[in-house]
């Protein structure tokens, strides 16, 4: 993927979410309304059911709440905070320092060893999940 195509794809993944966050902070919403496909077909929680609730409760303040709703809520408020930052600051400068660490951390992640440590994870949050009948 080309710096230009990351970056673009990468800012306009984090405005919808910051734009979901905000309609999801401001607006009443009924129990019954669910956005995950996998909850409304199968009736089981994916491993990301609760990650816009875990980002709300992290504004809120409630860090362990958040943190035992949806851990990787956490790391996606952190992504959402950081990654546009980062990418406006290379492109006013003219520079690829976010492109460059992209390139790194993909060539990382795809090492077996640590990908099957994310895969391994990722089943765990799930299992989580279902667990607390999220």
């Amino acid at each position: 993927m080309t710096r230009n195509k990351l970056y673009s794809l990468l800012l306009i993944a984090c405005l919808a979410g910051f734009i979901y966050l905000f309609y999801n902070i401001h607006t009443l919403q009924s129990q019954t309304f669910r956005v995950c496909i996998i909850k409304n077909v199968t009736g089981y929680p994916c491993p990301s059911c609760g990650t816009t609730r875990a980002v709300t409760l992290l504004l809120k303040g409630r860090f362990i709440e958040s943190l035992v709703l949806n851990p990787i809520g956490i790391v996606v408020a952190i992504f959402m905070i950081i990654f546009p930052i980062w990418i406006l600051i290379d492109i006013i400068l003219k520079k690829e320092t976010f492109y460059f660490w992209y390139k790194k951390a993909e060539g990382t992640i795809k090492k077996p060893w640590l990908a099957s440590i994310l895969v391994v994870l990722v089943l765990l949050n799930w299992i989580w999940n279902i667990y607390k009948h999220l």
